[in-house]
Parts: structure tokens; sequence; C-alpha cells
């Protein structure tokens, strides 16, 4: 199992993690920074302190966003320590039942796809739907939902139910799609846009119609029974698909991140070294979708053919793309060839997502972090806002409506395939 105790003591308490700790932004307290996380696992860990609901409640507030491990000069992985830990908590305190049965039907896609079918049908009776911001808005107060909070619509077809087993675009290359949830009964766009691009490319696309959600929701709540579960069945599914595909691309940060970095951090942490090896093997095929545009095909030269718009835009990082996988320079060359780019203020920073219990039980601490990012972006003065992640779209989307702002959200792939698809 991961050794804490030799993380919380190689930390030399710098403080360099304290001024770019998303937490500790909006909770000036050193218990809610990196080093008083740390502090406060190890001696939760040699018994002096006993995991109550007051250290549950702070290990809870973390937003996992890595800025702590960056900074760091021992690039320590606080992330790591943090999610270890909130397993201890499912153990000893268990999962709330909203959030078991959100796992549930994550762990099975065949009774989502019929649930997401009945929920299109009548999220209208409940939510009214906004067309700017892909997203809903309930018409009342419900159970964990604000009236004003944007959320996720869900689109009427699922994006893999829309689409044929593998797409042949009469290509040499091959490759999988890895979809992610939000992206497959929500933001279907962003699935759409990636094939408008492959099929310009001439890139034939399976696209793993048996893929199991990523286990990110279920990883960051410590429901590491289903993980293990969705890792392995993924694990063994891209082995096999990998005989045959070049690489299997998702447009994800989150999911990429969690197949690519925190499938192998797992199985370590299980002391499970037979899959955290397999893991690791499959882990240079799977690829952010920009950066194997970038990298692996010639779609920037593609987009020097096309014309150059006024439209500003500007990029901001996902957590599990920059920090965590290094993703930043490729979307952003790729963009920049067509429209007006502009660098946000502070893109690098956190959007305050932070996973499901920060969404569900702290969701004030989210909004906060949500309304600074927003802010931001208004004073970047673009009328759209890009990033390479779901999960950041939901947040910055209800940000960007809390703050009545007339900018909106596209993934950068329905930016590049808008370019590719205009004839002129």
């Amino acid at each position: 199992m991961l050794n804490v105790n030799e993380i919380s003591n190689a930390c030399v308490k710098c403080g360099k993690c304290i001024p770019v700790c998303t937490i500790h932004e909006i909770n000036r307290d050193e218990s809610t920074s990196p080093r008083g996380f740390l502090d406060l696992i190890s001696a939760y860990e040699n018994q002096e302190l006993e995991l109550d609901k007051n250290l549950k409640k702070i290990f809870e507030s973390c937003f996992l966003c890595t800025n702590c491990v960056e900074a760091c000069p021992g690039h320590l992985r606080v992330d790591s320590a943090i999610e270890k830990v909130r397993y201890d908590i499912a153990q000893k305190f268990g999962i709330v039942w909203y959030k078991k049965l959100a796992f549930f039907f994550l762990r099975r896609r065949k009774i989502l796809d019929i649930l997401a079918r009945f929920g299109y049908v009548f999220q209208s009776c409940a939510f009214s739907l906004q067309h700017k911001n892909l997203g809903m808005k309930a018409k009342f107060n419900l159970p964990l939902i604000k009236k004003d909070r944007l959320l996720p619509s869900l689109a009427k077809k699922s994006f893999l139910a829309s689409n044929p087993d593998f797409i042949n675009n009469q290509g040499e290359k091959a490759i999988g799609l890895f979809i992610g949830c939000l992206s497959n009964y929500s933001y279907t766009n962003t699935g759409f846009a990636l094939l408008e691009i492959c099929k310009h490319l001439k890139i034939n696309v399976d696209l793993l119609k048996d893929q199991s959600c990523c286990g990110a929701p279920h990883y960051f709540t410590g429901d590491f029974k289903s993980v293990e579960i969705l890792a392995k069945k993924n694990i063994v599914y891209f082995e096999e698909k990998l005989k045959t595909l070049d690489y299997i691309i998702i447009p994800e940060a989150t999911c990429s991140a969690m197949i690519n970095i925190d499938y192998e951090h797992f199985f370590h942490m299980q002391k499970d070294e037979e899959w955290a090896i397999r893991a690791k093997n499959i882990s240079s095929k799977i690829l952010l979708a920009t950066k194997y545009f970038y990298e692996y095909t010639k779609l920037e030269e593609l987009l020097k053919t096309k014309k150059k718009l006024k439209t500003k835009i500007a990029y901001h990082d996902p957590c599990h793309a920059r920090k965590m996988q290094g993703v930043f320079k490729e979307p952003r060359t790729l963009l920049k060839q067509n429209y007006t780019f502009k660098e946000l203020i502070n893109s690098n920073e956190c959007c305050g997502f932070g996973g499901v219990s920060m969404q569900t039980d702290h969701y004030e601490k989210a909004l906060q972090v949500g309304i600074k990012k927003a802010q931001n972006i208004q004073k970047s003065n673009v009328e759209i806002i890009s990033a390479e992640c779901s999960a950041c779209r939901m947040q910055i989307s209800n940000a960007l409506e809390h703050e009545k702002s007339s900018t909106h959200f596209l993934h950068p792939l329905e930016l590049i395939a808008k370019i590719l698809q205009d004839k002129n």
C-alpha cells in the first residue's frame, strides 16, 4: 500500500504549495493546505488522531487539482495520499446513497443507456433547457440541486448509440475512441466533432462500444471496489483492441489521466503489481485527443490552409491535462491557426470542479472557485472559452451563467471541426 508517512516525512514545509492550493485560496487555514493535509494524514496513520467527521470534512475539501504536486520541489503526491485516506473514509462512514446509486449506474452502461433515454424524455418536466451553454436549470429547488444551478442536459440519443461500431474513412490509420460519460450522454458534439476531424484526415475510428466508465468518480470518492472492476475491464478490452489499432484517443482530460496515470497508481496502492504493469503497458498508446492530432497527424498543416476567423477565444488548462499529462501547447497550437487567440488570465488555475463530493457536499466552495475563473474569463474579453474536459465545461458553464456572462464554452475539437466544415 501507499506509504503516506514517507510522503509526509519528505515534505520540508517550504510552503511553495500554499499559494497555489485551490482550497487554501478560499479557506485560509493551515489544515486546508497541502502540508496541513499531509500532517493530518500522518497523524491519523500513526493513530495520533481519530478519523472523525471533522477530519473527514477536511480531507474531502481538497479539489485534487494537483497544483501542489506541480509546485512542490520534490513533486510529492499529496493527491495520492488524500485518495488513499478517502478510501478509509468510505470504509468507516460509508458512501451516501445517492453517490452509491450513481456509481452503480456508471458501472453498468446498458442500464445507464436506458436511464439516459428516459431522462431525456422527462428532463423538461423539472428543468428548463439553456441552449447557449448546453445545459439545464431546475425549475424549482430539488434535493442537492439549487434552482439557479446549470447542469448538463441529456442528449436525445447517446453518442455511442448514434454511430456504428466502426467508421471507415478509407484511411491507413485506425484509432479507438474512448468518449467518456459526459460526452457520451450530454456533450455529444465533442464526439461528433472528433469524427469530423478524423473524416478530413482519413483516419478510421473504432468507437470501442464495450468501453466502461473510466472510474474517476469512484476513485476520488473512495469506492475502490468499483475502480478495480472498471479498470480491469477496460485494461483487458484495450489490450485486445490495441493489437489492431494505432492508438486509443480520449477527448476528456479526466478520463485520460485516470486511465493513463491513476490506473497504475491505484494498482500500486493495492499492491497488485501485475495489473499495475498492465496499466502502464497500455498507457503509451492512450492519448489525449489534441496531443494525438498535434503529434501524429497533419491536422496543423490542414488548418493552416483554412481561413482565419476574428472570433476571440481563450483556453483554460484542465488540471488533469496540463499538470498530470503535460498537455497544454497542443490545443493552443491547433486553435491559434484559425482563431483570434487570447491567453486567459491564470489559465492554469483550477476551475473548481473537484469531483462528485465537491459538487454535492461542498458546492458553495466549488462555485466560489468557479466564479473566480468566470471573472478572469470576462476580463479576457473573449467570445468563447475552451478546454479539453467536460468536467471543466460543466463547472465553467455554470459559473459563467451565474455571472451572467455572454461568453460560452466549446470543446477545442468542436472549434476545429467548425473550421474544417467551412467550405470557404
